[in-house]
């Protein structure tokens, strides 16, 4: 039955190719065209890429929500459309939940539930969750993952690397080499839920001084590597609150747990969540939050996070030889006094609410065209300076601060980033961090055949 449900070999990835082929290639043609002028009409052709790859399910739909957080790296309007890629792929049908259900449980594992729900209650792009009730009456969730994914993985990445490729000998600003390294690693990751259940362990101990944040935790005897049963959390969806109105107060707590709950596992344990979009955090009763999926974790070497703080000093002091040797520490190579500064210019935009000492918005306008306007001068200015190669590490903690920074800015909330950042921050030690680090890792139980990266 596994073997049906998930043909990883030379066949399943010659299916995903011809599957992808066409798309892929279009992707790449039309990329090309956009650099050289000769495709109008981009918005539309977006459109439907976005329509063409939610249908996919798999990872060439993260790959390119990904790469759309990157400067430069996609064409505006590709990115745009990107972007909102996020859990809206339709989901599969009872005989698939059936069958995998029985593949990961065995024959008789009804006898488990007392109740499970037939209908998808969220649907994403590598699986979907069902809402069950446990014999003992537990409410659970249950990620099941779809058919086929290791082989889908295999062959979206290597139609992502040609479609990169295409785009890369027109734009050579900022190679992505490590960066599809690195999400080729990550999108392996995700397909072990017995990974992402450590993950959650290990995110449960990391914010247990935080109550404004629940992390569900997983059902032992019931996770699998396709199957992932994790208690039920209830929440209101964040987009549906903002709509219908939030007070201030409310949205200066709702602000507060989620920088609290990216940034107090990066800075005092080097670990970050590299999926911050507004379908991964849900609102509680009580006006926290649920934080959801984490399959996307990174744990980072201590000196690349004490490279956060030395670039952050970098930039407040404008010291340009302690921001190099900073970028260094995050692994870019051949750096040049005039690149340092461009990417200061990236970097600052990142920083600078954290350097300000006082209520204000996450960007002073609140205007995300002036955000793309910086980052698109970090491109221009790059391509004139030679290039960079972005390293692999760099990838993630960019795109949580950018997923974030988005969140803040349709919250429309004024807080003191500056005193968050401070009381996480405070007595910064990179040792202390190695060995709160690892203690943590080693209470979360990954399994010994899919240890953690560091």
């Amino acid at each position: 039955m596994a073997r049906d449900l998930d043909n990883s070999g030379v066949f399943g990835e010659f299916r995903r190719m011809v599957q992808t082929t066409g798309t892929v290639g279009g992707i790449a043609a039309r990329l090309a065209g956009h650099k050289i002028g000769l495709f109008s009409g981009g918005a539309a052709h977006a459109e439907d890429l976005k329509s063409v790859l939610g249908g996919l399910k798999g990872p060439l739909m993260k790959a390119a929500q990904l790469l759309a957080t990157i400067p430069g790296a996609l064409p505006e309007e590709y990115a745009e459309e990107l972007a909102q890629l996020q859990s809206n792929a339709p989901p599969m049908g009872w005989n698939f939940v059936r069958r995998r259900m029985t593949a990961e449980l065995g024959p008789g594992w009804e006898k488990h539930f007392r109740s499970f729900g037939r209908e998808a209650a969220a649907a994403a792009s590598l699986g979907q969750v069902h809402k069950a009730v446990l014999a003992d009456g537990r409410q659970v969730a249950c990620k099941l993952q779809y058919p086929d994914m290791n082989a889908a993985v295999e062959a979206d990445l290597r139609q992502f690397r040609m479609a990169i490729g295409v785009y890369h000998r027109l734009d050579n600003a900022i190679r992505q080499d490590d960066v599809v390294e690195e999400l080729a690693e990550r999108l392996r990751e995700e397909l072990d839920y017995r990974r992402e259940a450590a993950n959650m362990r290990l995110y449960n101990g990391m914010l247990s001084e935080c109550p404004d944040v629940t992390v569900p935790l997983p059902v032992d005897g019931l996770c699998t590597r396709r199957l992932l049963t994790m208690e039920w959390v209830q929440g209101r969806n964040l987009n549906t609150a903002i709509k219908d109105g939030l007070a201030e107060d409310e949205k200066k707590a709702i602000a507060r747990a989620l920088f609290r709950a990216w940034y107090l596992p990066l800075y005092r344990y080097g670990v970050v969540h590299g999926d911050p979009h507004m379908g991964n955090f849900t609102l509680r009763d009580d006006g926290g939050l649920n934080l959801l999926d984490f399959g996307a974790i990174r744990i980072f070497r201590p000196s690349f996070i004490k490279g956060n703080i030395d670039l952050f000093n970098a930039l407040r002091t404008g010291d340009i030889d302690l921001a190099a040797h900073a970028y260094e520490a995050w692994g870019f190579r051949d750096l040049t006094r005039e690149k340092v500064l461009v990417l200061n210019e990236w970097a600052g935009l990142l920083f600078a609410p954290l350097m300000d000492d006082r209520e204000r918005y996450i960007q002073e306008d609140n205007d995300p065209a002036r955000g793309r306007e910086v980052l698109s001068r970090v491109h221009d200015g790059l391509q004139k300076a030679g290039g960079v190669r972005l390293p692999r590490e760099f990838v993630l903690v960019d795109r949580s601060a950018i997923g974030l920074g988005s969140v803040f800015m349709r919250l429309k909330v004024r807080m003191n980033w500056s005193e968050l950042f401070h009381e996480i921050v405070e007595g910064f030690d990179r040792d202390t961090l190695a060995l709160r680090q690892q203690a943590a890792v080693d209470a979360a139980g990954f399994p010994p055949e899919a240890p953690p990266a560091v």
